[in-house]
């Protein structure tokens, strides 16, 4: 069975390698970056299927390095690593492309769960994954939406967005959860933010007339995708 992947960024290298040697012992692989300026090669290279990031590196922070691997990959779970405990700090991680966050010092065995936990809710999609929406053709990973010959790169948040409603086609999908799925919080500002990703996303798939957004006022959304 191949081992699951992780890329671990940290430059305190005395805890990098108590971190590394628990993980191998728990049956993951892993690769060890401790310079943020190294992260982006590594990480094309390594193709992780889960990413942890201390914050705090030479360089290249955490937060940063979180951007440019969301801008390369919708998916894979990030799991951020900090002395930083304000909620500034947690919701920047959040709004980095961060699925979770743990504040230093911590136990390994509350990091080990937080990954598996990851592990289980974002599980590992191929490289060359394909959703056929009606005449469209969705690649998540590459951020690409096709019709016919017609190819349109979306944003990242257009891509998690859709991506969402995707797992739930021909469901209701409640707009805080999509809210907290996305942004990690429900407030106003994101709210108006969705709207627009939502407004932008019926304009993308309007050429096929067997998709439609749906919205329910008051409780969210129904992506209706007739086969």
């Amino acid at each position: 069975m191949t081992k699951p992947r992780i890329l671990y960024v940290e430059d305190e290298l005395a805890l990098a390698h108590i971190v590394v040697d628990t993980l191998e012992k728990k049956g993951f692989a892993v690769r060890l970056v401790s310079d943020g300026a190294e992260v982006m090669e590594a990480f094309a290279d390594y193709d992780p299927q889960l990413c942890v990031l201390d914050v705090m590196l030479p360089h290249v922070d955490g937060f940063s390095l979180g951007q440019k691997i969301r801008q390369q990959d919708a998916h894979v779970p990030i799991l951020f690593l900090t002395a930083k405990n304000q909620t500034a700090d947690v919701v920047k991680g959040f709004r980095s492309g961060g699925r979770d966050y743990l504040r230093k010092p911590f136990s390994l065995d509350e990091l080990l769960v937080r990954i598996e936990n990851l592990m289980a809710l974002f599980p590992p999609t191929p490289s060359e994954e394909v959703i056929e929406l009606g005449g469209y053709t969705f690649f998540p990973k590459k951020l690409l939406l096709a019709f016919g010959e017609e190819e349109r790169k979306l944003t990242y948040r257009e891509t998690e967005v859709l991506s969402a409603f995707y797992t739930q086609k021909n469901e209701i999908l409640q707009k805080r959860q999509l809210l907290l799925d996305i942004w990690g919080d429900d407030s106003l500002s994101n709210s108006r933010n969705l709207d627009v990703y939502i407004a932008k996303l019926r304009d993308y798939l309007s050429q096929d007339a067997r998709i439609e957004i749906i919205t329910l006022r008051g409780v969210g959304y129904r992506f209706n995708v007739e086969a």
